[in-house]
């Protein structure tokens, strides 16, 4: 029988919604406040959350967002309100939520929009990674910060970044779909293979009227598909459609090489953004990496695990010259071949070379113009890790390697935003 979570601070709401979904057969969780619902979803995945957007305590979007940050919006969540606004809608949409229903909420309204989003959240249907659960490092949050202000621009975008990094993600942050209760979503339309651009270019581009057309390596394109993109890029208002593409390879070099047309070029790179490699942002690798663990155990892929934190250390450590494809690669193997319930340093360190991943060399991961605190916390942070690496993360014996008192040397990982999130039995 299917869950559904119901989040609203009205217990008539609660109680009249809870009747109406039982009555079509469905099990019922309620939650009158946010901290209610976050126990609910300790406690298991529902299959859907109804969410309400005004509460007391906490208000549905920045839960919302908390789910997201953390890995745990795994579900379809439908928002709630009685005096929306569409900036709301599609902050919500843009977050990860599946629809929005205006109260007070018409009855087949509800169960058509509940339906729906039950279908797409449906096992097999595995969500999508947002662009809130890339990571909180700095140079993250100045792509998010950049990605904002170009989301409503009608300009091509071209995102530069290497395989893997996250491109999609950041192209489906700037695609905006029409979050309005009966209306469906702007297209997104990816085309699975590019040679369509030199047979059918008008076609893609009807596809994708009113909504977005994104190209994953246009920097692949021969002559004939860059003409037929060329040809796109030309009627891209008259379908009131964004072009988005993505590229690995340095377009300014083809151009010069004659391997890419220069007018094209000029026309896709009107807006540029930088998407940073993974190593560019590998304090962030172990919140993926519990990430990617968490949702290949809730899409039921592999048995529950948990790493170590010396294993999420090894991790860290480590460039990823695959990005986050190779990331979660990596992680599924782990989970998948791990003796255990618990995935140690040496399992992730008998896997990584398999993958063709290196150890980071500490020198020329530290960042050299910033300010000196900027500096010195970076080289502790790799300093501190390799001791924890080093000793399996038993805490006494670092302790004793670094010199520090085992309360001062909590404190300092601390401070540095090293995670110990268990322990390891001395």
């Amino acid at each position: 029988m299917q869950q559904i979570l119901v989040v609203d601070d009205e217990v008539g709401i609660r109680e009249l919604l809870s009747e109406i979904l039982r009555d079509e057969g469905y099990q019922v969780r309620l939650a009158e406040n946010a901290a209610q619902a976050r126990a609910q979803r300790s406690q298991g995945r529902p299959d859907l959350v109804l969410l309400d957007i005004w509460m007391p305590d906490t208000d549905g979007i920045t839960l919302l967002k908390e789910w997201a940050s953390a890995g745990l919006l795994t579900m379809p969540v439908v928002m709630m309100s009685g005096h929306g606004t569409i900036d709301t809608a599609v902050e919500a949409t843009r977050i990860g939520a599946f629809d929005f229903l205006e109260k007070p909420i018409a009855l087949q309204k509800l169960l058509g929009t509940v339906g729906r989003a039950l279908k797409r959240g449906e096992p097999q249907m595995k969500p999508l990674l947002m662009l809130a659960t890339l990571g909180r490092a700095a140079v993250v949050t100045e792509l998010k910060q950049r990605l904002e202000r170009v989301a409503n621009l009608k300009s091509p975008l071209l995102m530069v970044a290497e395989p893997g990094s996250g491109a999609e993600l950041c192209a489906r942050f700037v695609h905006q779909p029409n979050p309005l209760p009966g209306k469906p979503n702007a297209p997104w339309v990816e085309p699975e293979n590019l040679a369509a651009l030199a047979e059918t270019p008008l076609d893609l581009l009807n596809q994708a009227r009113e909504g977005t057309l994104f190209l994953p390596e246009v920097g692949d394109l021969n002559r004939v598909e860059q003409k037929g993109l060329l040809l796109i890029a030309g009627k891209l208002e008259k379908y009131n459609t964004r072009l988005i593409c993505a590229t690995s390879r340095a377009l300014p070099e083809l151009v010069a090489q004659g391997g890419f047309d220069a007018k094209l070029y000029a026309v896709i790179a009107a807006v540029t953004v930088n998407v940073p490699s993974l190593r560019q942002h590998r304090e962030d690798v172990p919140d993926l990496a519990n990430l990617f663990l968490l949702r290949a155990i809730e899409a039921k892929e592999v048995p529950p695990r948990h790493f170590s934190t010396a294993a999420l250390n090894a991790l860290r450590n480590y460039d990823w010259p695959g990005n986050l494809n190779q990331l979660e690669s990596v992680v599924r193997t782990l989970a998948l071949t791990a003796t255990g319930e618990e995935i140690g340093v040496n399992e992730v360190n008998q896997a990584l070379p398999a993958y063709g991943a290196q150890p980071a060399v500490a020198s020329s991961a530290m960042p050299l113009d910033v300010p000196l605190r900027e500096a010195r916390d970076a080289f502790e942070r790799v300093y501190f890790e390799h001791h924890i690496i080093k000793e399996g993360g038993n805490m006494s014996r670092v302790a004793d390697s670094v010199g520090l008192e085992r309360t001062h040397l909590y404190r300092k990982l601390k401070q540095l935003g090293i995670k110990l999130a268990r322990r390891t039995e001395e």
